[in-house]
């Protein structure tokens, strides 16, 4: 199967955006890095629980790819894909609550970072930890779209890291011989935590792996936001005809740690920089608007505006959210009776015992 590489976008694919959703591009991947910008803050004050995760230089990817799908459509994200998330519908308030492990978060504090999901309204899985486990995850998600023969469609994104798994390559190989409506992107962010990609892989290009699956495997420019927005387009239309799996490499850069403890101390000495200088996403994307598609300067700093409104209301509320109640902590494990009463044990046992009789429940034991 051939891999082919689109690292430039089509102008004719530009055109079919209108104005409106143009911008719209711009204030989800301004809204991304403002959201990250001020959960650092709050870390720095340990108002945050747990690791902080960023996306800075990446955001193009989420959001790109993310705007590529339907409402009715699943998505499946990790630590650096806050964005396409936020396109889905989560909301600032719900991560600033999330990470500050509040009792009104998503999670109810028992679970950090965006690690939690809506799949009532929204179609977006919490993600497990785990590299690559989420593909096999997404391969039986989607294969029940293609057994209900309902016109949905899954994506799921790894690291080049999680592509030397055993789960990625469990998950996609068993999506493509199944032909689920899924697509796959890896974002190539040139280390899996401190480990350059060609230090873990042999393969020059991380899509050319799409050949030993019998899937088509595409690479393009993960910095720029239309590009992510038109390879993943196509292989959303291509999964929704009935086509099966798609690979997609997006070609970027990790600005930050892999978590804000970590300092970079292996990335060569002005590597960061210049990937800074050359490649920043937002930048990027409003060079082209103002440029290309007529956009005054004053329109951008309109959205990040209101980005910096919103993002304060929701700080707001998130600090005035309550701590967790102990009594939370078993609602909805397993279903969601929710207000039960939370207790260790069934009544009739628990009686028994404060008696110091054997529950007969518990049967007998003759050796």
């Amino acid at each position: 199967m051939a891999v082919t590489t689109a690292l430039a976008p089509d102008p004719a694919a530009r055109a079919g955006l209108s104005r409106e959703q143009l911008l719209e591009l711009y204030y989800w991947m301004r809204l991304t890095r403002s959201l990250e910008e001020r959960l650092v803050n709050l870390y720095r004050q340990t108002k945050v629980v747990g690791g902080l995760f960023r996306s800075l230089g990446q955001e193009a990817c989420a959001v790109g790819s993310a705007y590529a799908l339907r409402r009715e459509d699943v998505l499946s994200p990790l630590i650096r894909n806050l964005g396409s998330m936020l396109v889905k519908g989560a909301s600032p308030l719900e991560v600033l609550r999330q990470y500050m492990a509040k009792g009104d978060s998503p999670t109810r504090g028992r679970e950090l970072n965006i690690h939690f999901g809506d799949m009532a309204d929204r179609n977006f899985i919490g993600q497990i930890s785990h590299l690559g486990d989420m593909v096999p995850v997404m391969a039986g998600v989607t294969l029940t779209f293609r057994l209900r023969q309902e016109p949905r469609v899954g994506l799921v994104y790894v690291g080049d890291g999680a592509t030397s798994t055993g789960a990625f390559h469990e998950g996609i190989n068993f999506a493509a011989v199944q032909r689920c409506p899924l697509v796959v992107i890896i974002e190539n962010n040139r280390y899996a935590y401190s480990t350059p990609t060609t230090r873990q892989c042999a393969a020059e290009r991380l899509a050319d792996k799409a050949a030993g699956y019998g899937i088509p495997g595409v690479r393009a420019d993960g910095n720029d936001v239309i590009a992510a927005y038109q390879v993943t387009r196509d292989a959303v239309a291509r999964a929704r005809r009935g086509e099966g799996v798609t690979l997609i490499e997006l070609m970027t850069y990790r600005r930050k740690g892999h978590a804000e403890h970590d300092n970079q101390s292996y990335v060569p000495a002005g590597e960061i920089e210049r990937w800074a200088e050359e490649n920043d996403p937002l930048d990027r994307y409003a060079r082209r608007l103002t440029a290309e598609e007529g956009v005054a300067p004053a329109e951008l700093e309109k959205i990040d505006a209101r980005v910096r409104t919103e993002i304060d209301q929701a700080t707001d509320l998130a600090e005035q959210s309550p701590a967790p109640e102990p009594r939370d902590c078993l609602a909805g494990v397993y279903a969601d009776p929710a207000e039960a009463p939370a207790l260790w044990y069934r009544e009739g046992i628990r009686s028994a015992v404060e008696r110091h009789e054997r529950p007969a429940s518990w049967g007998t034991h003759d050796g």
